[in-house]
């Protein structure tokens, strides 16, 4: 049986298994398939002779038996269009689109020209009731098959495929606007066509990532924006790559132009200024703005590096914490929008990340807005050079996300398309893409010459119309407005932008600012060095320490728990009533629970952190006779929200939403944990781009902080270094701290200290793995109700009088030295643990070389191979220092991170131990010495 024959018969047998239950029960099928049938056997009723063929029905002649089949295949036909028609779809303004087999032509589905003038009872599958086949497939072809393309067959859901349905094919994917609707849009395609023309002319050479040849956009976003207000949303969250960037702040976001060109003229520098800045087309910005029915939205577009996509989960983070904060979960009051170029979308790996997340109770925000400025290039790579799928929005079908592709030229389609869109995401809260056909006018970056590498491309491009021509010449074709009207409005623009230009030459220098502090942030700064290394006094009294220690350890007797659970929270209120000496696991549920107390919320989030990699968490935990969980947290009373999410398996798509969420919501401890710290580098971009430098660039303070086990261990090289390195070569400008906490009660402390700060910023802690369930590793009561956070802790076993060398080290090698210290009973070694490696404590460390005023080795020692690690930073800092001297001992520099053979571990780390308890060398010296002249001795020599 040929392909056509197995999709006609497929079809039979499925409406055969519908006239069945519509003979039991018309209501038991859609309406119209109600209608269907009724045509039907009102034909058997009218044509029946009586006799029947063999291949028909009893009781129906050929004739009604053939136009039955037929009616199938109609029904195929309508089934084609709406599931390929987006193949055949007029969408590519500047080239021919690929053509593709089976076709939409009538012999596909078995149909011939022959058949147009016959009436098919088929036509109430699309809302026309019976009807001539022409009239079926002129519906099919106005709906599927001009300026939009539509992807929605693959949704599994019935009722949103439905739902698409009946508005495409009810009015035919045909947009209907008012004049003034089009004079609106034409307005806008205006300001985005003149303000790049402007920027072009007056500012020859410099970059700005015009838009041009995808000005649609902007009226576009003005649609959305209004129709989203129309539809309850006070607030949109914007990120999007620089492509358009300025155009997209000016005349959508209202930022002045006058602003725009001041930077331009390099007029924002500000020399006494501690913030590096960024290029213009990289910054955010804030308003808001009253679209023209008169609802007031608020507008933020994100700041965004080179790095394209990465500011998508950013933008959900930060849209995820105001719901949860600002509008008390509702997700229709605030939606993110993201704008993507074709390259990027289909080429970056976070774009899946974050789509992925969409659904997930832990970062759910009710449905994205995906907009897709298609240049059909990506720099200057061919999109067939670009990527494997059929379009480059094919990454939203992993999620059955209905995609629309619109021709960029057609401004009408793209704003009834958005609309459409806004409407969907408000109604079922899911993303939704659309791909907007176009092209880049010039090269990447203005400067460029694309016809290098595209020649046939852009000769094309040259001769085309841009979209305000062409819009311009269909309202006047069709009386719109006159042929004037578009002069006037054109030649008042220009003339307020030459003002605008005028005004910002005339300054020496602009001197807006962007407000960092703004909303959430207010009562936060920035914290100058003194303030930043300031002590903080973050002790908990032992009555309200304890109460929630009982709390946090006290399991209901109403629920059952496995065995292992029972005995360790045993184990727990044994230290909060018996022995007040918590391990590490207790330290920081204390810290949460504390903080909670005091009104903090808390977000925790990553993989596994509920139990906890290393099972010593236990936040949450699983019901033995159920999949129900209990939260002993959720205990304290207070009006603080806590939530504790155990995340996909994504480090940079979860900690960039993570970092928004802080960025969002300063006042709530969010906390991101690696599983091992060693798969933070997933997330590398996150923590160069903005968790290191966002501060730099843009003025955006955070909080964050990230939890990266590490330590040596044996485990091999994947599973040993949060790379330590990369951190601290990222450290200046106060800009983030690093921790290496080696007591439960340092790390309570640290955590408390993040916010009671009245200034944000962000916190790596490097915490331990071995060390969970070390009974070294425990911190005593009074260390929790008295005191600080301490930066380094000095030996409290060595003799200072009889020092000759000092030991400085951070994290869990502390505790391998301290072994050998106490084993050998070297009072002469003293070990001193650096607990945050920055901000730096070099005042506490001079103060240490002073202390032991007889010591001559300073030394630092750590597990990692000497080019990684803190030495690198610390020897930067220290070596050759004319008061303190430091050398290092460690492991040989290695291009891995560590060894996978137990053995060999085991040999490295007993060599780093032994050789800082090494004799000091003068002594090493003269008992060689002595040995040789005791030996020549006894053999007689002179």
């Amino acid at each position: 049986m040929d392909r056509l024959n197995y999709i006609n018969s497929g079809n039979a047998d499925y409406i055969n298994s519908l006239y069945e239950a519509y003979k039991q029960d018309p209501e038991s099928v859609d309406y119209g398939w109600q209608k269907f049938f009724e045509g039907f056997e009102f034909n058997i009723n009218t044509n029946a002779t009586g006799t029947a063929a063999s291949t028909a029905a009893p009781g129906v002649d050929d004739k009604t038996y053939d136009h039955f089949l037929k009616e199938i295949k109609v029904l195929n036909m309508i089934d084609g269009y709406r599931s390929r028609g987006h193949l055949f779809a007029k969408t590519n303004p500047v080239r021919e689109r690929r053509h593709y087999y089976p076709g939409k032509e009538l012999e596909t589905f078995g149909l011939s020209e022959a058949d147009l003038d016959t009436v098919f009872n088929s036509g109430v599958e699309v809302g026309l009731g019976a009807a001539k086949l022409s009239d079926i497939r002129q519906l099919l072809e106005d709906t599927y098959c001009r300026a939009i393309g539509a992807e929605y067959r693959y949704i599994r859901n019935p009722i949103k495929i439905k739902w698409f349905e009946d508005r495409m094919e009810k009015n035919r994917n045909t947009p209907s606007f008012t004049i003034d609707e089009k004079k609106s849009m034409l307005n806008k395609l205006n300001e985005a066509v003149t303000f790049e023309n402007f920027l072009g002319t007056k500012f020859l050479g410099q970059k700005r990532f015009s838009l041009e040849g995808a000005e649609a956009l902007i009226p576009s976003m003005d649609s959305v924006i209004k129709k989203g207000a129309d539809l309850g949303i006070e607030e949109f969250i914007i990120g999007m790559a620089h492509r358009g960037r300025l155009n997209v702040l000016t005349n959508i976001m209202e930022k002045t132009y006058k602003e725009v060109f001041s930077e331009f003229e390099g007029k924002n520098f500000d020399s006494e200024s501690p913030f590096g800045g960024d290029v213009k087309y990289h910054l955010g910005f804030s308003t808001d703005v009253i679209t023209s029915n008169g609802k007031k939205v608020h507008l933020s577009l994100c700041p965004n590096p080179s790095h394209l996509e990465a500011v998508d989960p950013v933008v959900e983070g930060i849209t995820r914490s105001k719901i949860d904060f600002k509008y008390n979960g509702d997700h229709s009051k605030i939606a993110p929008i993201l704008i993507h170029g074709d390259a990027s979308v289909a080429g970056q790996g976070i774009v899946y990340e974050v789509l992925q997340m969409e659904k997930l109770d832990g970062y759910r925000t009710g449905g994205t807005i995906h907009l897709v400025i298609n240049n059909q290039i990506g720099f200057t790579t061919n999109y067939k050079d670009a990527r494997s799928s059929t379009y480059c929005t094919d990454v939203a079908k992993t999620v059955l996300s209905p995609v629309f592709h619109v021709n960029g030229d057609d401004v009408e389609a793209l704003a009834y398309v958005v609309n459409l869109a806004m409407e969907y995401r408000q109604v079922f809260n899911e993303d939704v893409f659309i791909d907007i056909l176009c092209y880049r006018r010039y090269g990447h970056n203005e400067a460029d010459e694309p016809k290098f590498t595209q020649p046939l491309l852009y000769k094309a491009i040259e001769a085309h119309a841009n979209p305000l021509k062409i819009y311009n010449q269909k309202l006047i074709d069709e009386g719109s407005i006159d042929a004037n009207y578009l002069k006037g409005v054109e030649k008042a623009f220009k003339d307020e932008l030459q003002q605008k230009l005028d005004e910002s030459k005339a300054e020496d220098r602009f001197t807006d600012t962007i407000a960092m502090f703004e909303g959430a942030w207010s009562g936060l700064h920035l914290a100058s060095h003194k303030e930043f290394v300031k002590a903080i006094d973050t002790s908990v009294p032992e009555e309200e320490l304890l109460a929630i220690g009982n709390k946090l350890t006290t399991l209901p007797a109403d629920m059952e728990f496995f065995k292992k659970i029972e005995k360790l929270f045993e184990d727990r209120k044994i230290m909060v009533n018996q022995t007040k000496v918590f391990d590490w696991a207790m330290g920081e549920l204390l810290a949460y629970g504390t903080l909670l107390k005091e009104g903090y919320p808390l977000r925790l989030s990553g993989e596994d952190v509920k139990r906890g990699t290393f099972s010593h968490r236990h936040a949450v935990l699983t019901l033995a006779d159920s999949e129900d969980e209990y939260t002993p947290l959720a205990t304290i009373e207070t009006e603080a929200k806590l939530s504790i999410y155990n995340s996909l398996l994504s480090e940079y798509g979860v900690l960039g939403f993570e970092y928004g969420y802080a960025l969002a919501n300063p006042n709530a401890l969010t906390i991101w944990e690696a599983q091992f710290g060693d798969f933070f580098n997933g997330a590398q971009i996150i923590v160069d781009q903005y968790i290191a430098s966002a501060e730099t660039k843009w003025q955006r303070g955070n909080g964050l902080v990230m939890l990266l086990p590490h330590g040596y261990e044996g485990q091999g090289p994947e599973h040993s270094s949060a790379r330590v390195e990369r951190f601290m070569e990222l450290c200046a400008d106060d800009n983030i701290q690093v921790a290496n906490c080696t007591t439960p009660a340092n790390f309570f402390h640290i955590l408390r200290r993040q916010m009671h700060r009245d200034f944000r910023k962000p916190l790596i802690i490097f915490t331990p793995k071995s060390l969970l369930r070390s009974p070294k590793c425990v911190s005593p009561i009074e260390d929790f109700t008295n005191g600080k956070f301490h930066e380094l802790i000095d030996d409290v076993y060595a003799d200072p009088k009889k020092v000759k060398r000092v030991l400085l080290c951070t994290g869990k090698v502390y505790y391998d030295l301290l072994d050998k210290q106490l084993a050998d009973k070297r009072k002469d070694v003293a070990i001193v643990r650096v607990e945050q490696l920055y901000p730096t404590p070099v005042t506490q460390i001079l103060k240490i070389k002073a202390k032991y005023e007889k010591a001559t080795e300073f030394i630092w020692v750590q597990e990692e191979p000497e080019n990684m690690g803190a030495w690198p930073y610390i020897c930067r800092k220290f070596h050759n220092d004319t008061v303190i001297n430091l050398n290092v001992i460690s492991r040989n520099e290695g291009s891995s991170t560590a060894t996978g053979f137990a053995k060999q571990h085991a040999a490295q780390q007993a060599y780093i131990v032994s050789k800082a308890f090494e004799a000091p060398a003068g002594k090493v010296v003269k008992e060689a010495i002595k040995k040789t002249t005791k030996k020549m001795a006894d053999a007689g020599a002179d």
